[in-house]
This record gives C-alpha cells, sequence and structure tokens, in this order.
C-alpha cells in the first residue's frame, strides 16, 4: 500500500469497524474516490471514471495481518495467553492462506497472477484487519476441545491500483463473521482455516465477477 493513502486508508478502515462495516460510510473519500454499490461487500470507493477493463493479470502485495485489539487468545485448554510465536504463527498462515486461495480463484477465472508490473497489470494491496479467532488451536498435546457458535471476524481492507502509474482504482472494504449460527461446533485449527478460506474465496470471486463483467478481450494478431 502506497504511503500516502495509508491515513485515508487507516481512518475509514476504523470507522467501518467501529461501525460493524455498515454499508453507511461518507460518499466521497479525502482522496477523491466515490462510494458504489457493490453485492456482497460493505463498502467500495473508486475513482471518477477509471476502468478496470484493461487489466489481465494481477499481481498480489504480500498481505499484511492486524489483530483486534480487543483479541486476548489463550493456549488451547489453558488459561496462560497465547505466545507471541503463537501469534505470528497464525499471522503467517492466515497471510499465506490469502495468497494462496486469491490466487487459486483469480488463476481459474482467467487471470494470471504475476510478480511484474505491466500495462495490463493491476496491482492488489490487501490487508486483513481486526482479526479476531474465537478459539484458536494451537495443537497442543492432550489439548481440551473448543465449541463455538462463531469462529471470529476480520476485514478487508484492500487497494486496486495501476501496476505502472501507482494511480488506485479501487479501495474496498468488508467485514466478515466466520460461521455465525446458532449451533455448536467444535473449534479446531483445520476448520478455523476452512473458514477464513471461504471468505477470502468469496471475495476473490466478487472481485473476478467485476473484472469479467468490465473485461476488455485483448486484440487478436493478424
Amino acid at each position: 500500500m502506497h504511503k500516502s493513502m495509508l491515513l485515508t486508508t487507516a481512518l475509514i478502515a476504523s470507522w467501518l469497524v467501529g461501525c460493524a462495516a455498515t454499508a453507511t460510510g461518507p460518499e466521497t473519500t479525502e482522496d477523491g474516490l466515490r462510494k458504489i454499490n457493490v453485492n456482497g461487500i460493505d463498502a467500495v470507493y473508486v475513482r471518477p471514471g477509471a476502468s478496470l477493463g484493461a487489466y489481465q493479470r494481477i499481481l498480489l502485495d504480500p498481505v499484511q495481518v492486524s489483530f483486534s485489539k480487543d483479541w486476548k487468545p489463550q493456549q488451547t485448554g489453558s488459561y496462560l495467553s497465547l505466545s507471541q510465536e503463537d501469534r505470528e504463527k497464525i499471522r503467517s498462515d492466515l497471510a499465506e492462506l490469502f495468497r494462496t486461495t486469491a490466487t487459486d480463484v483469480l488463476q481459474k477465472g482467467g487471470y494470471p497472477v504475476v510478480t511484474e508490473s505491466a500495462p495490463d497489470v493491476l496491482r492488489i494491496s490487501a490487508n486483513l484487519a481486526d482479526v479476531y479467532i474465537n478459539a484458536p488451536d494451537t495443537m497442543t498435546p492432550g489439548r481440551s476441545y473448543n465449541f463455538v457458535m462463531s469462529a471470529g471476524r476480520m476485514t478487508l481492507v484492500a487497494e486496486l491500483r495501476d501496476s505502472q502509474t501507482g494511480q488506485i482504482m479501487a479501495r474496498v472494504f468488508d467485514q466478515r463473521d466466520m460461521r455465525n449460527d446458532e449451533f455448536l461446533r467444535l473449534s479446531t485449527s483445520v476448520s478455523n482455516s476452512a473458514e477464513a478460506r471461504d471468505a477470502v474465496r468469496t471475495w476473490a470471486n466478487i472481485l473476478l465477477g467485476r473484472l469479467n463483467a468490465v473485461r476488455v478481450q485483448p486484440t487478436s494478431s493478424p
């Protein structure tokens, strides 16, 4: 994410998180982006006149993960706080899960994920903010079992930019409550990963749908 946008993104992200990511955010951001409605997403802001139609490939920046300030996890079956090492492992695992899942969805949808900028490459900088996992499974020997009605929550904060000019095309905010239902379910590292993967897959499929809706087909060679 470009430094010039960090403050704007942080302000809007914190506003959305504080309001449970409702769809009643400001109509225009300080950097001139205007709000539009996208089904399934809490808030999307786009640059007036900008189009994603010419982009045929995707460049994914390393995903940043930040935990909720209210998250005070404990070791499985214990009252001891989760170690910093375990927290960092959860952070890195979640970032890698986002990268691999989004890459899989986009590439299967016809958008190769690349590592270098080009005129047809859209750059995506994604952050997972306010991450809260209700029962993190640390896989300790002889661990007890945790049953929860919700696996937790996380908020996507993403910016879409032209990979060469750096011009911002869109900014996205969306909070997901993972598996929030009335039934108690066993929480494990496997089930938590599955819930997070489903959320990332949903985000990637929504982006894929928007890209396909405006895609400009490349001109064939004579």
